[in-house]
């Protein structure tokens, strides 16, 4: 489901709204020359505007001389008189991918987990949300007597045991908890349990409560220890019927009515579970329409599909600025307040109220008061590296920060490809990731996917840089495939530059959405442009055309040459 500090829609439109604000410079490839032997990970050589704080190129070759010295001992030992070349602290799905990277390349690693292996992702979101939801897309379909008897199926009446379906989604944690435990002490990986402090200069203290504390040297740390629910003042959590998405994934009931505070990424796929289980939803959102974050297009038919048929009502334009949990036979009551004005509107009675208003980071307790951080709102500030800045504005040398911590996009497969990206710059070869080439999915039936800007976004940027933009699109009542599966709504729509063929976002509502972003999302790395992905072969009948016909609806001006693209910088 998620892997963030903020609604998934929410990350997403902060990101792109970031990059459009930075003032990109895509169209500009001779904006910025970078130095031989710099290589991008997804990122094109003129997409390098879209960037925060950079470093110099004296810092660049020293990242590289100290990456020499990291690598010399190919991991048999720390080098350079520390105990690790690589300590990691937190064992989330950033901080795993980061070290299985930094194993392969002959770095002495250890991590650091306070609580389980897995973070966020495997125990209390993306892992275990998605059996919660299998279990969903299976129900809705049973229990839509329509849908059946088309494809010729007679089904008698569906129904769910909830202690099966919560273990479902608790084994399901487990199973992959322990397979990324395994991973990491097969590779030789150290495993140290406590909480991670940063007492100096590449020096780290951990240890447990009743325990001797422990105190560690490493060439170079990263900082991977994601986020926690957030919950705005005046709502009080009981855990029971007041609650977050880490008590909702535990299904320890199903009640009648829940409010689910927040449209987003997180409140869209629990709307899913809960009404496919019989509950009753109301959403209360502050922003003006439902799903924020989301292409508007895409927006107002996941409404008409994923909303308005299903046992959901909505108040949008509001905060619940006081929630009480349900007790002595009273249920649980909501004040609404208007956004704007912060006049009393109404009160609401339900059964449960689920705190799905994004998720805020972890990053207390980390010590960075020893090295001059100070963090942003609770995020560690860092460079287009990852590289943690100081107080001062300059990066703190041999010091990273990736996953939710930073906010630069809080998704677990953003996390882990921040790590590598960190562990490719120690290690000797410059890297940066662009972050707009990495897709964001929401699992509900149908799901819902992006990369790339919206196209309010893109406007906003053609028009700041002198560029017109074209939008195509397909429908899912055009595929054989979704047709077999008697699946025909939803939508693709690409938003490209007719003048140079590069695609600026992808956005798809409809039947296994999430699998078939990838496409768009590699072409969008690597600097494919439409003019030559439209000349690919997708197999007959799969999915997989919705996004061909996409390509092959797309048309550049008159003059444009193929093959255009630029391999990945060596």
């Amino acid at each position: 489901m998620y892997s963030t500090a903020m609604s998934l829609s929410a990350a997403s439109a902060s990101a792109a709204a970031a990059a459009v604000a930075s003032g990109a410079t895509a169209s500009r490839p001779n904006a910025i020359r970078p130095a031989a032997g710099l290589r991008f990970c997804g990122l094109r050589r003129e997409a390098l505007g879209l960037r925060s704080v950079r470093s110099s190129p004296q810092v660049v070759a020293a990242r590289r001389s100290v990456a020499a010295a990291a690598t010399a001992g190919n991991g048999a030992a720390g080098s350079g008189g520390f105990d690790y070349d690589l300590v990691i602290i937190g064992a989330g799905v950033g901080g795993h991918g980061a070290a299985l990277h930094a194993v392969e390349k002959g770095l002495k690693t250890a991590i650091i987990e306070g609580d389980v292996v897995g973070g966020t992702c495997v125990n209390r979101g993306c892992v275990p949300s998605k059996a919660l939801l299998a279990v969903s897309g299976r129900m809705r379909e049973l229990q839509d007597e329509h849908h059946m008897k088309s494809l010729g199926l007679q089904v008698s009446s569906a129904g769910y045991d909830r202690q099966a379906v919560a273990d479902h989604a608790n084994n399901l944690a487990s199973k992959i908890r322990s397979n990324l435990t395994n991973s990491m002490k097969a590779l030789g990986v150290d495993i140290l349990t406590g909480v991670g402090t940063i007492v100096g200069k590449q020096k780290v203290r951990y240890g447990k409560v009743g325990f001797p504390d422990n105190e560690i040297t490493a060439r170079n740390i990263i900082i991977a220890t994601g986020s926690v629910p957030f919950v705005p003042k005046g709502i009080e959590i009981d855990g029971k019927t007041v609650f977050t998405s880490d008590h909702a994934l535990k299904l320890e009931s199903v009640p009648d009515w829940i409010a689910i505070v927040g449209s987003g990424y997180i409140g869209l796929e629990f709307s899913d579970v809960y009404t496919a289980l019989g509950s009753e939803v109301t959403f209360v959102e502050a922003l003006d329409q439902l799903m924020p974050g989301f292409d508007p297009e895409i927006g107002k038919l996941a409404q008409r599909i994923l909303i308005n048929p299903r046992k959901i009502d909505y108040h949008t334009g509001v905060f619940a600025s006081k929630i009480t949990p349900a007790k002595d036979g009273k249920p649980v009551l909501i004040e609404l307040i208007d956004a704007k004005t912060k006049e009393h509107k109404e009160t609401l009675e339900v059964d449960a109220a689920l705190i799905a208003t994004g998720r805020a980071p972890f990053t207390k307790g980390l010590g960075l008061e020893n090295i001059n951080v100070v963090t942003q709102r609770g995020f560690v500030p860092v460079d287009e590296r990852m590289q943690v800045m100081d107080a001062d504005g300059n990066a703190v040398p041999n010091l990273y920060c990736i996953g939710d911590a930073n906010g630069k996009l809080m998704l677990a497969h953003a996390a882990s490809a921040q790590g590598i990206s960190v562990v490719e710059q120690i290690s000797g070869r410059d890297n940066i990731l662009n972050h707009l080439s990495i897709p964001a999915a929401c699992f509900t039936h149908p799901e819902i996917s992006m990369v790339g800007l919206t196209e309010p976004q893109a406007r906003e940027q053609a028009d700041k840089e002198g560029f017109e933009i074209s939008v195509v699109k397909t429908s899912f009542k055009a595929n054989t495939k979704a047709l077999a599966e008697n699946e025909g709504d939803g939508l693709a729509k690409m938003i490209y530059r007719p003048d140079t063929g590069e695609i600026l976002g992808v956005h798809i509502l409809g039947l296994h959405a999430a699998d078939l972003i990838h496409e768009a999302s590699n072409a969008i790395a690597l600097g494919t442009r439409v003019q030559d992905i439209k000349f690919a072969v997708h197999a007959h009948p799969t999915l997989s055309e919705v996004l061909d016909e996409l390509f092959k609806a797309a048309k550049v001006n008159a003059g444009v040459s193929h093959s255009v693209n630029e391999p990945v910088a060596a």
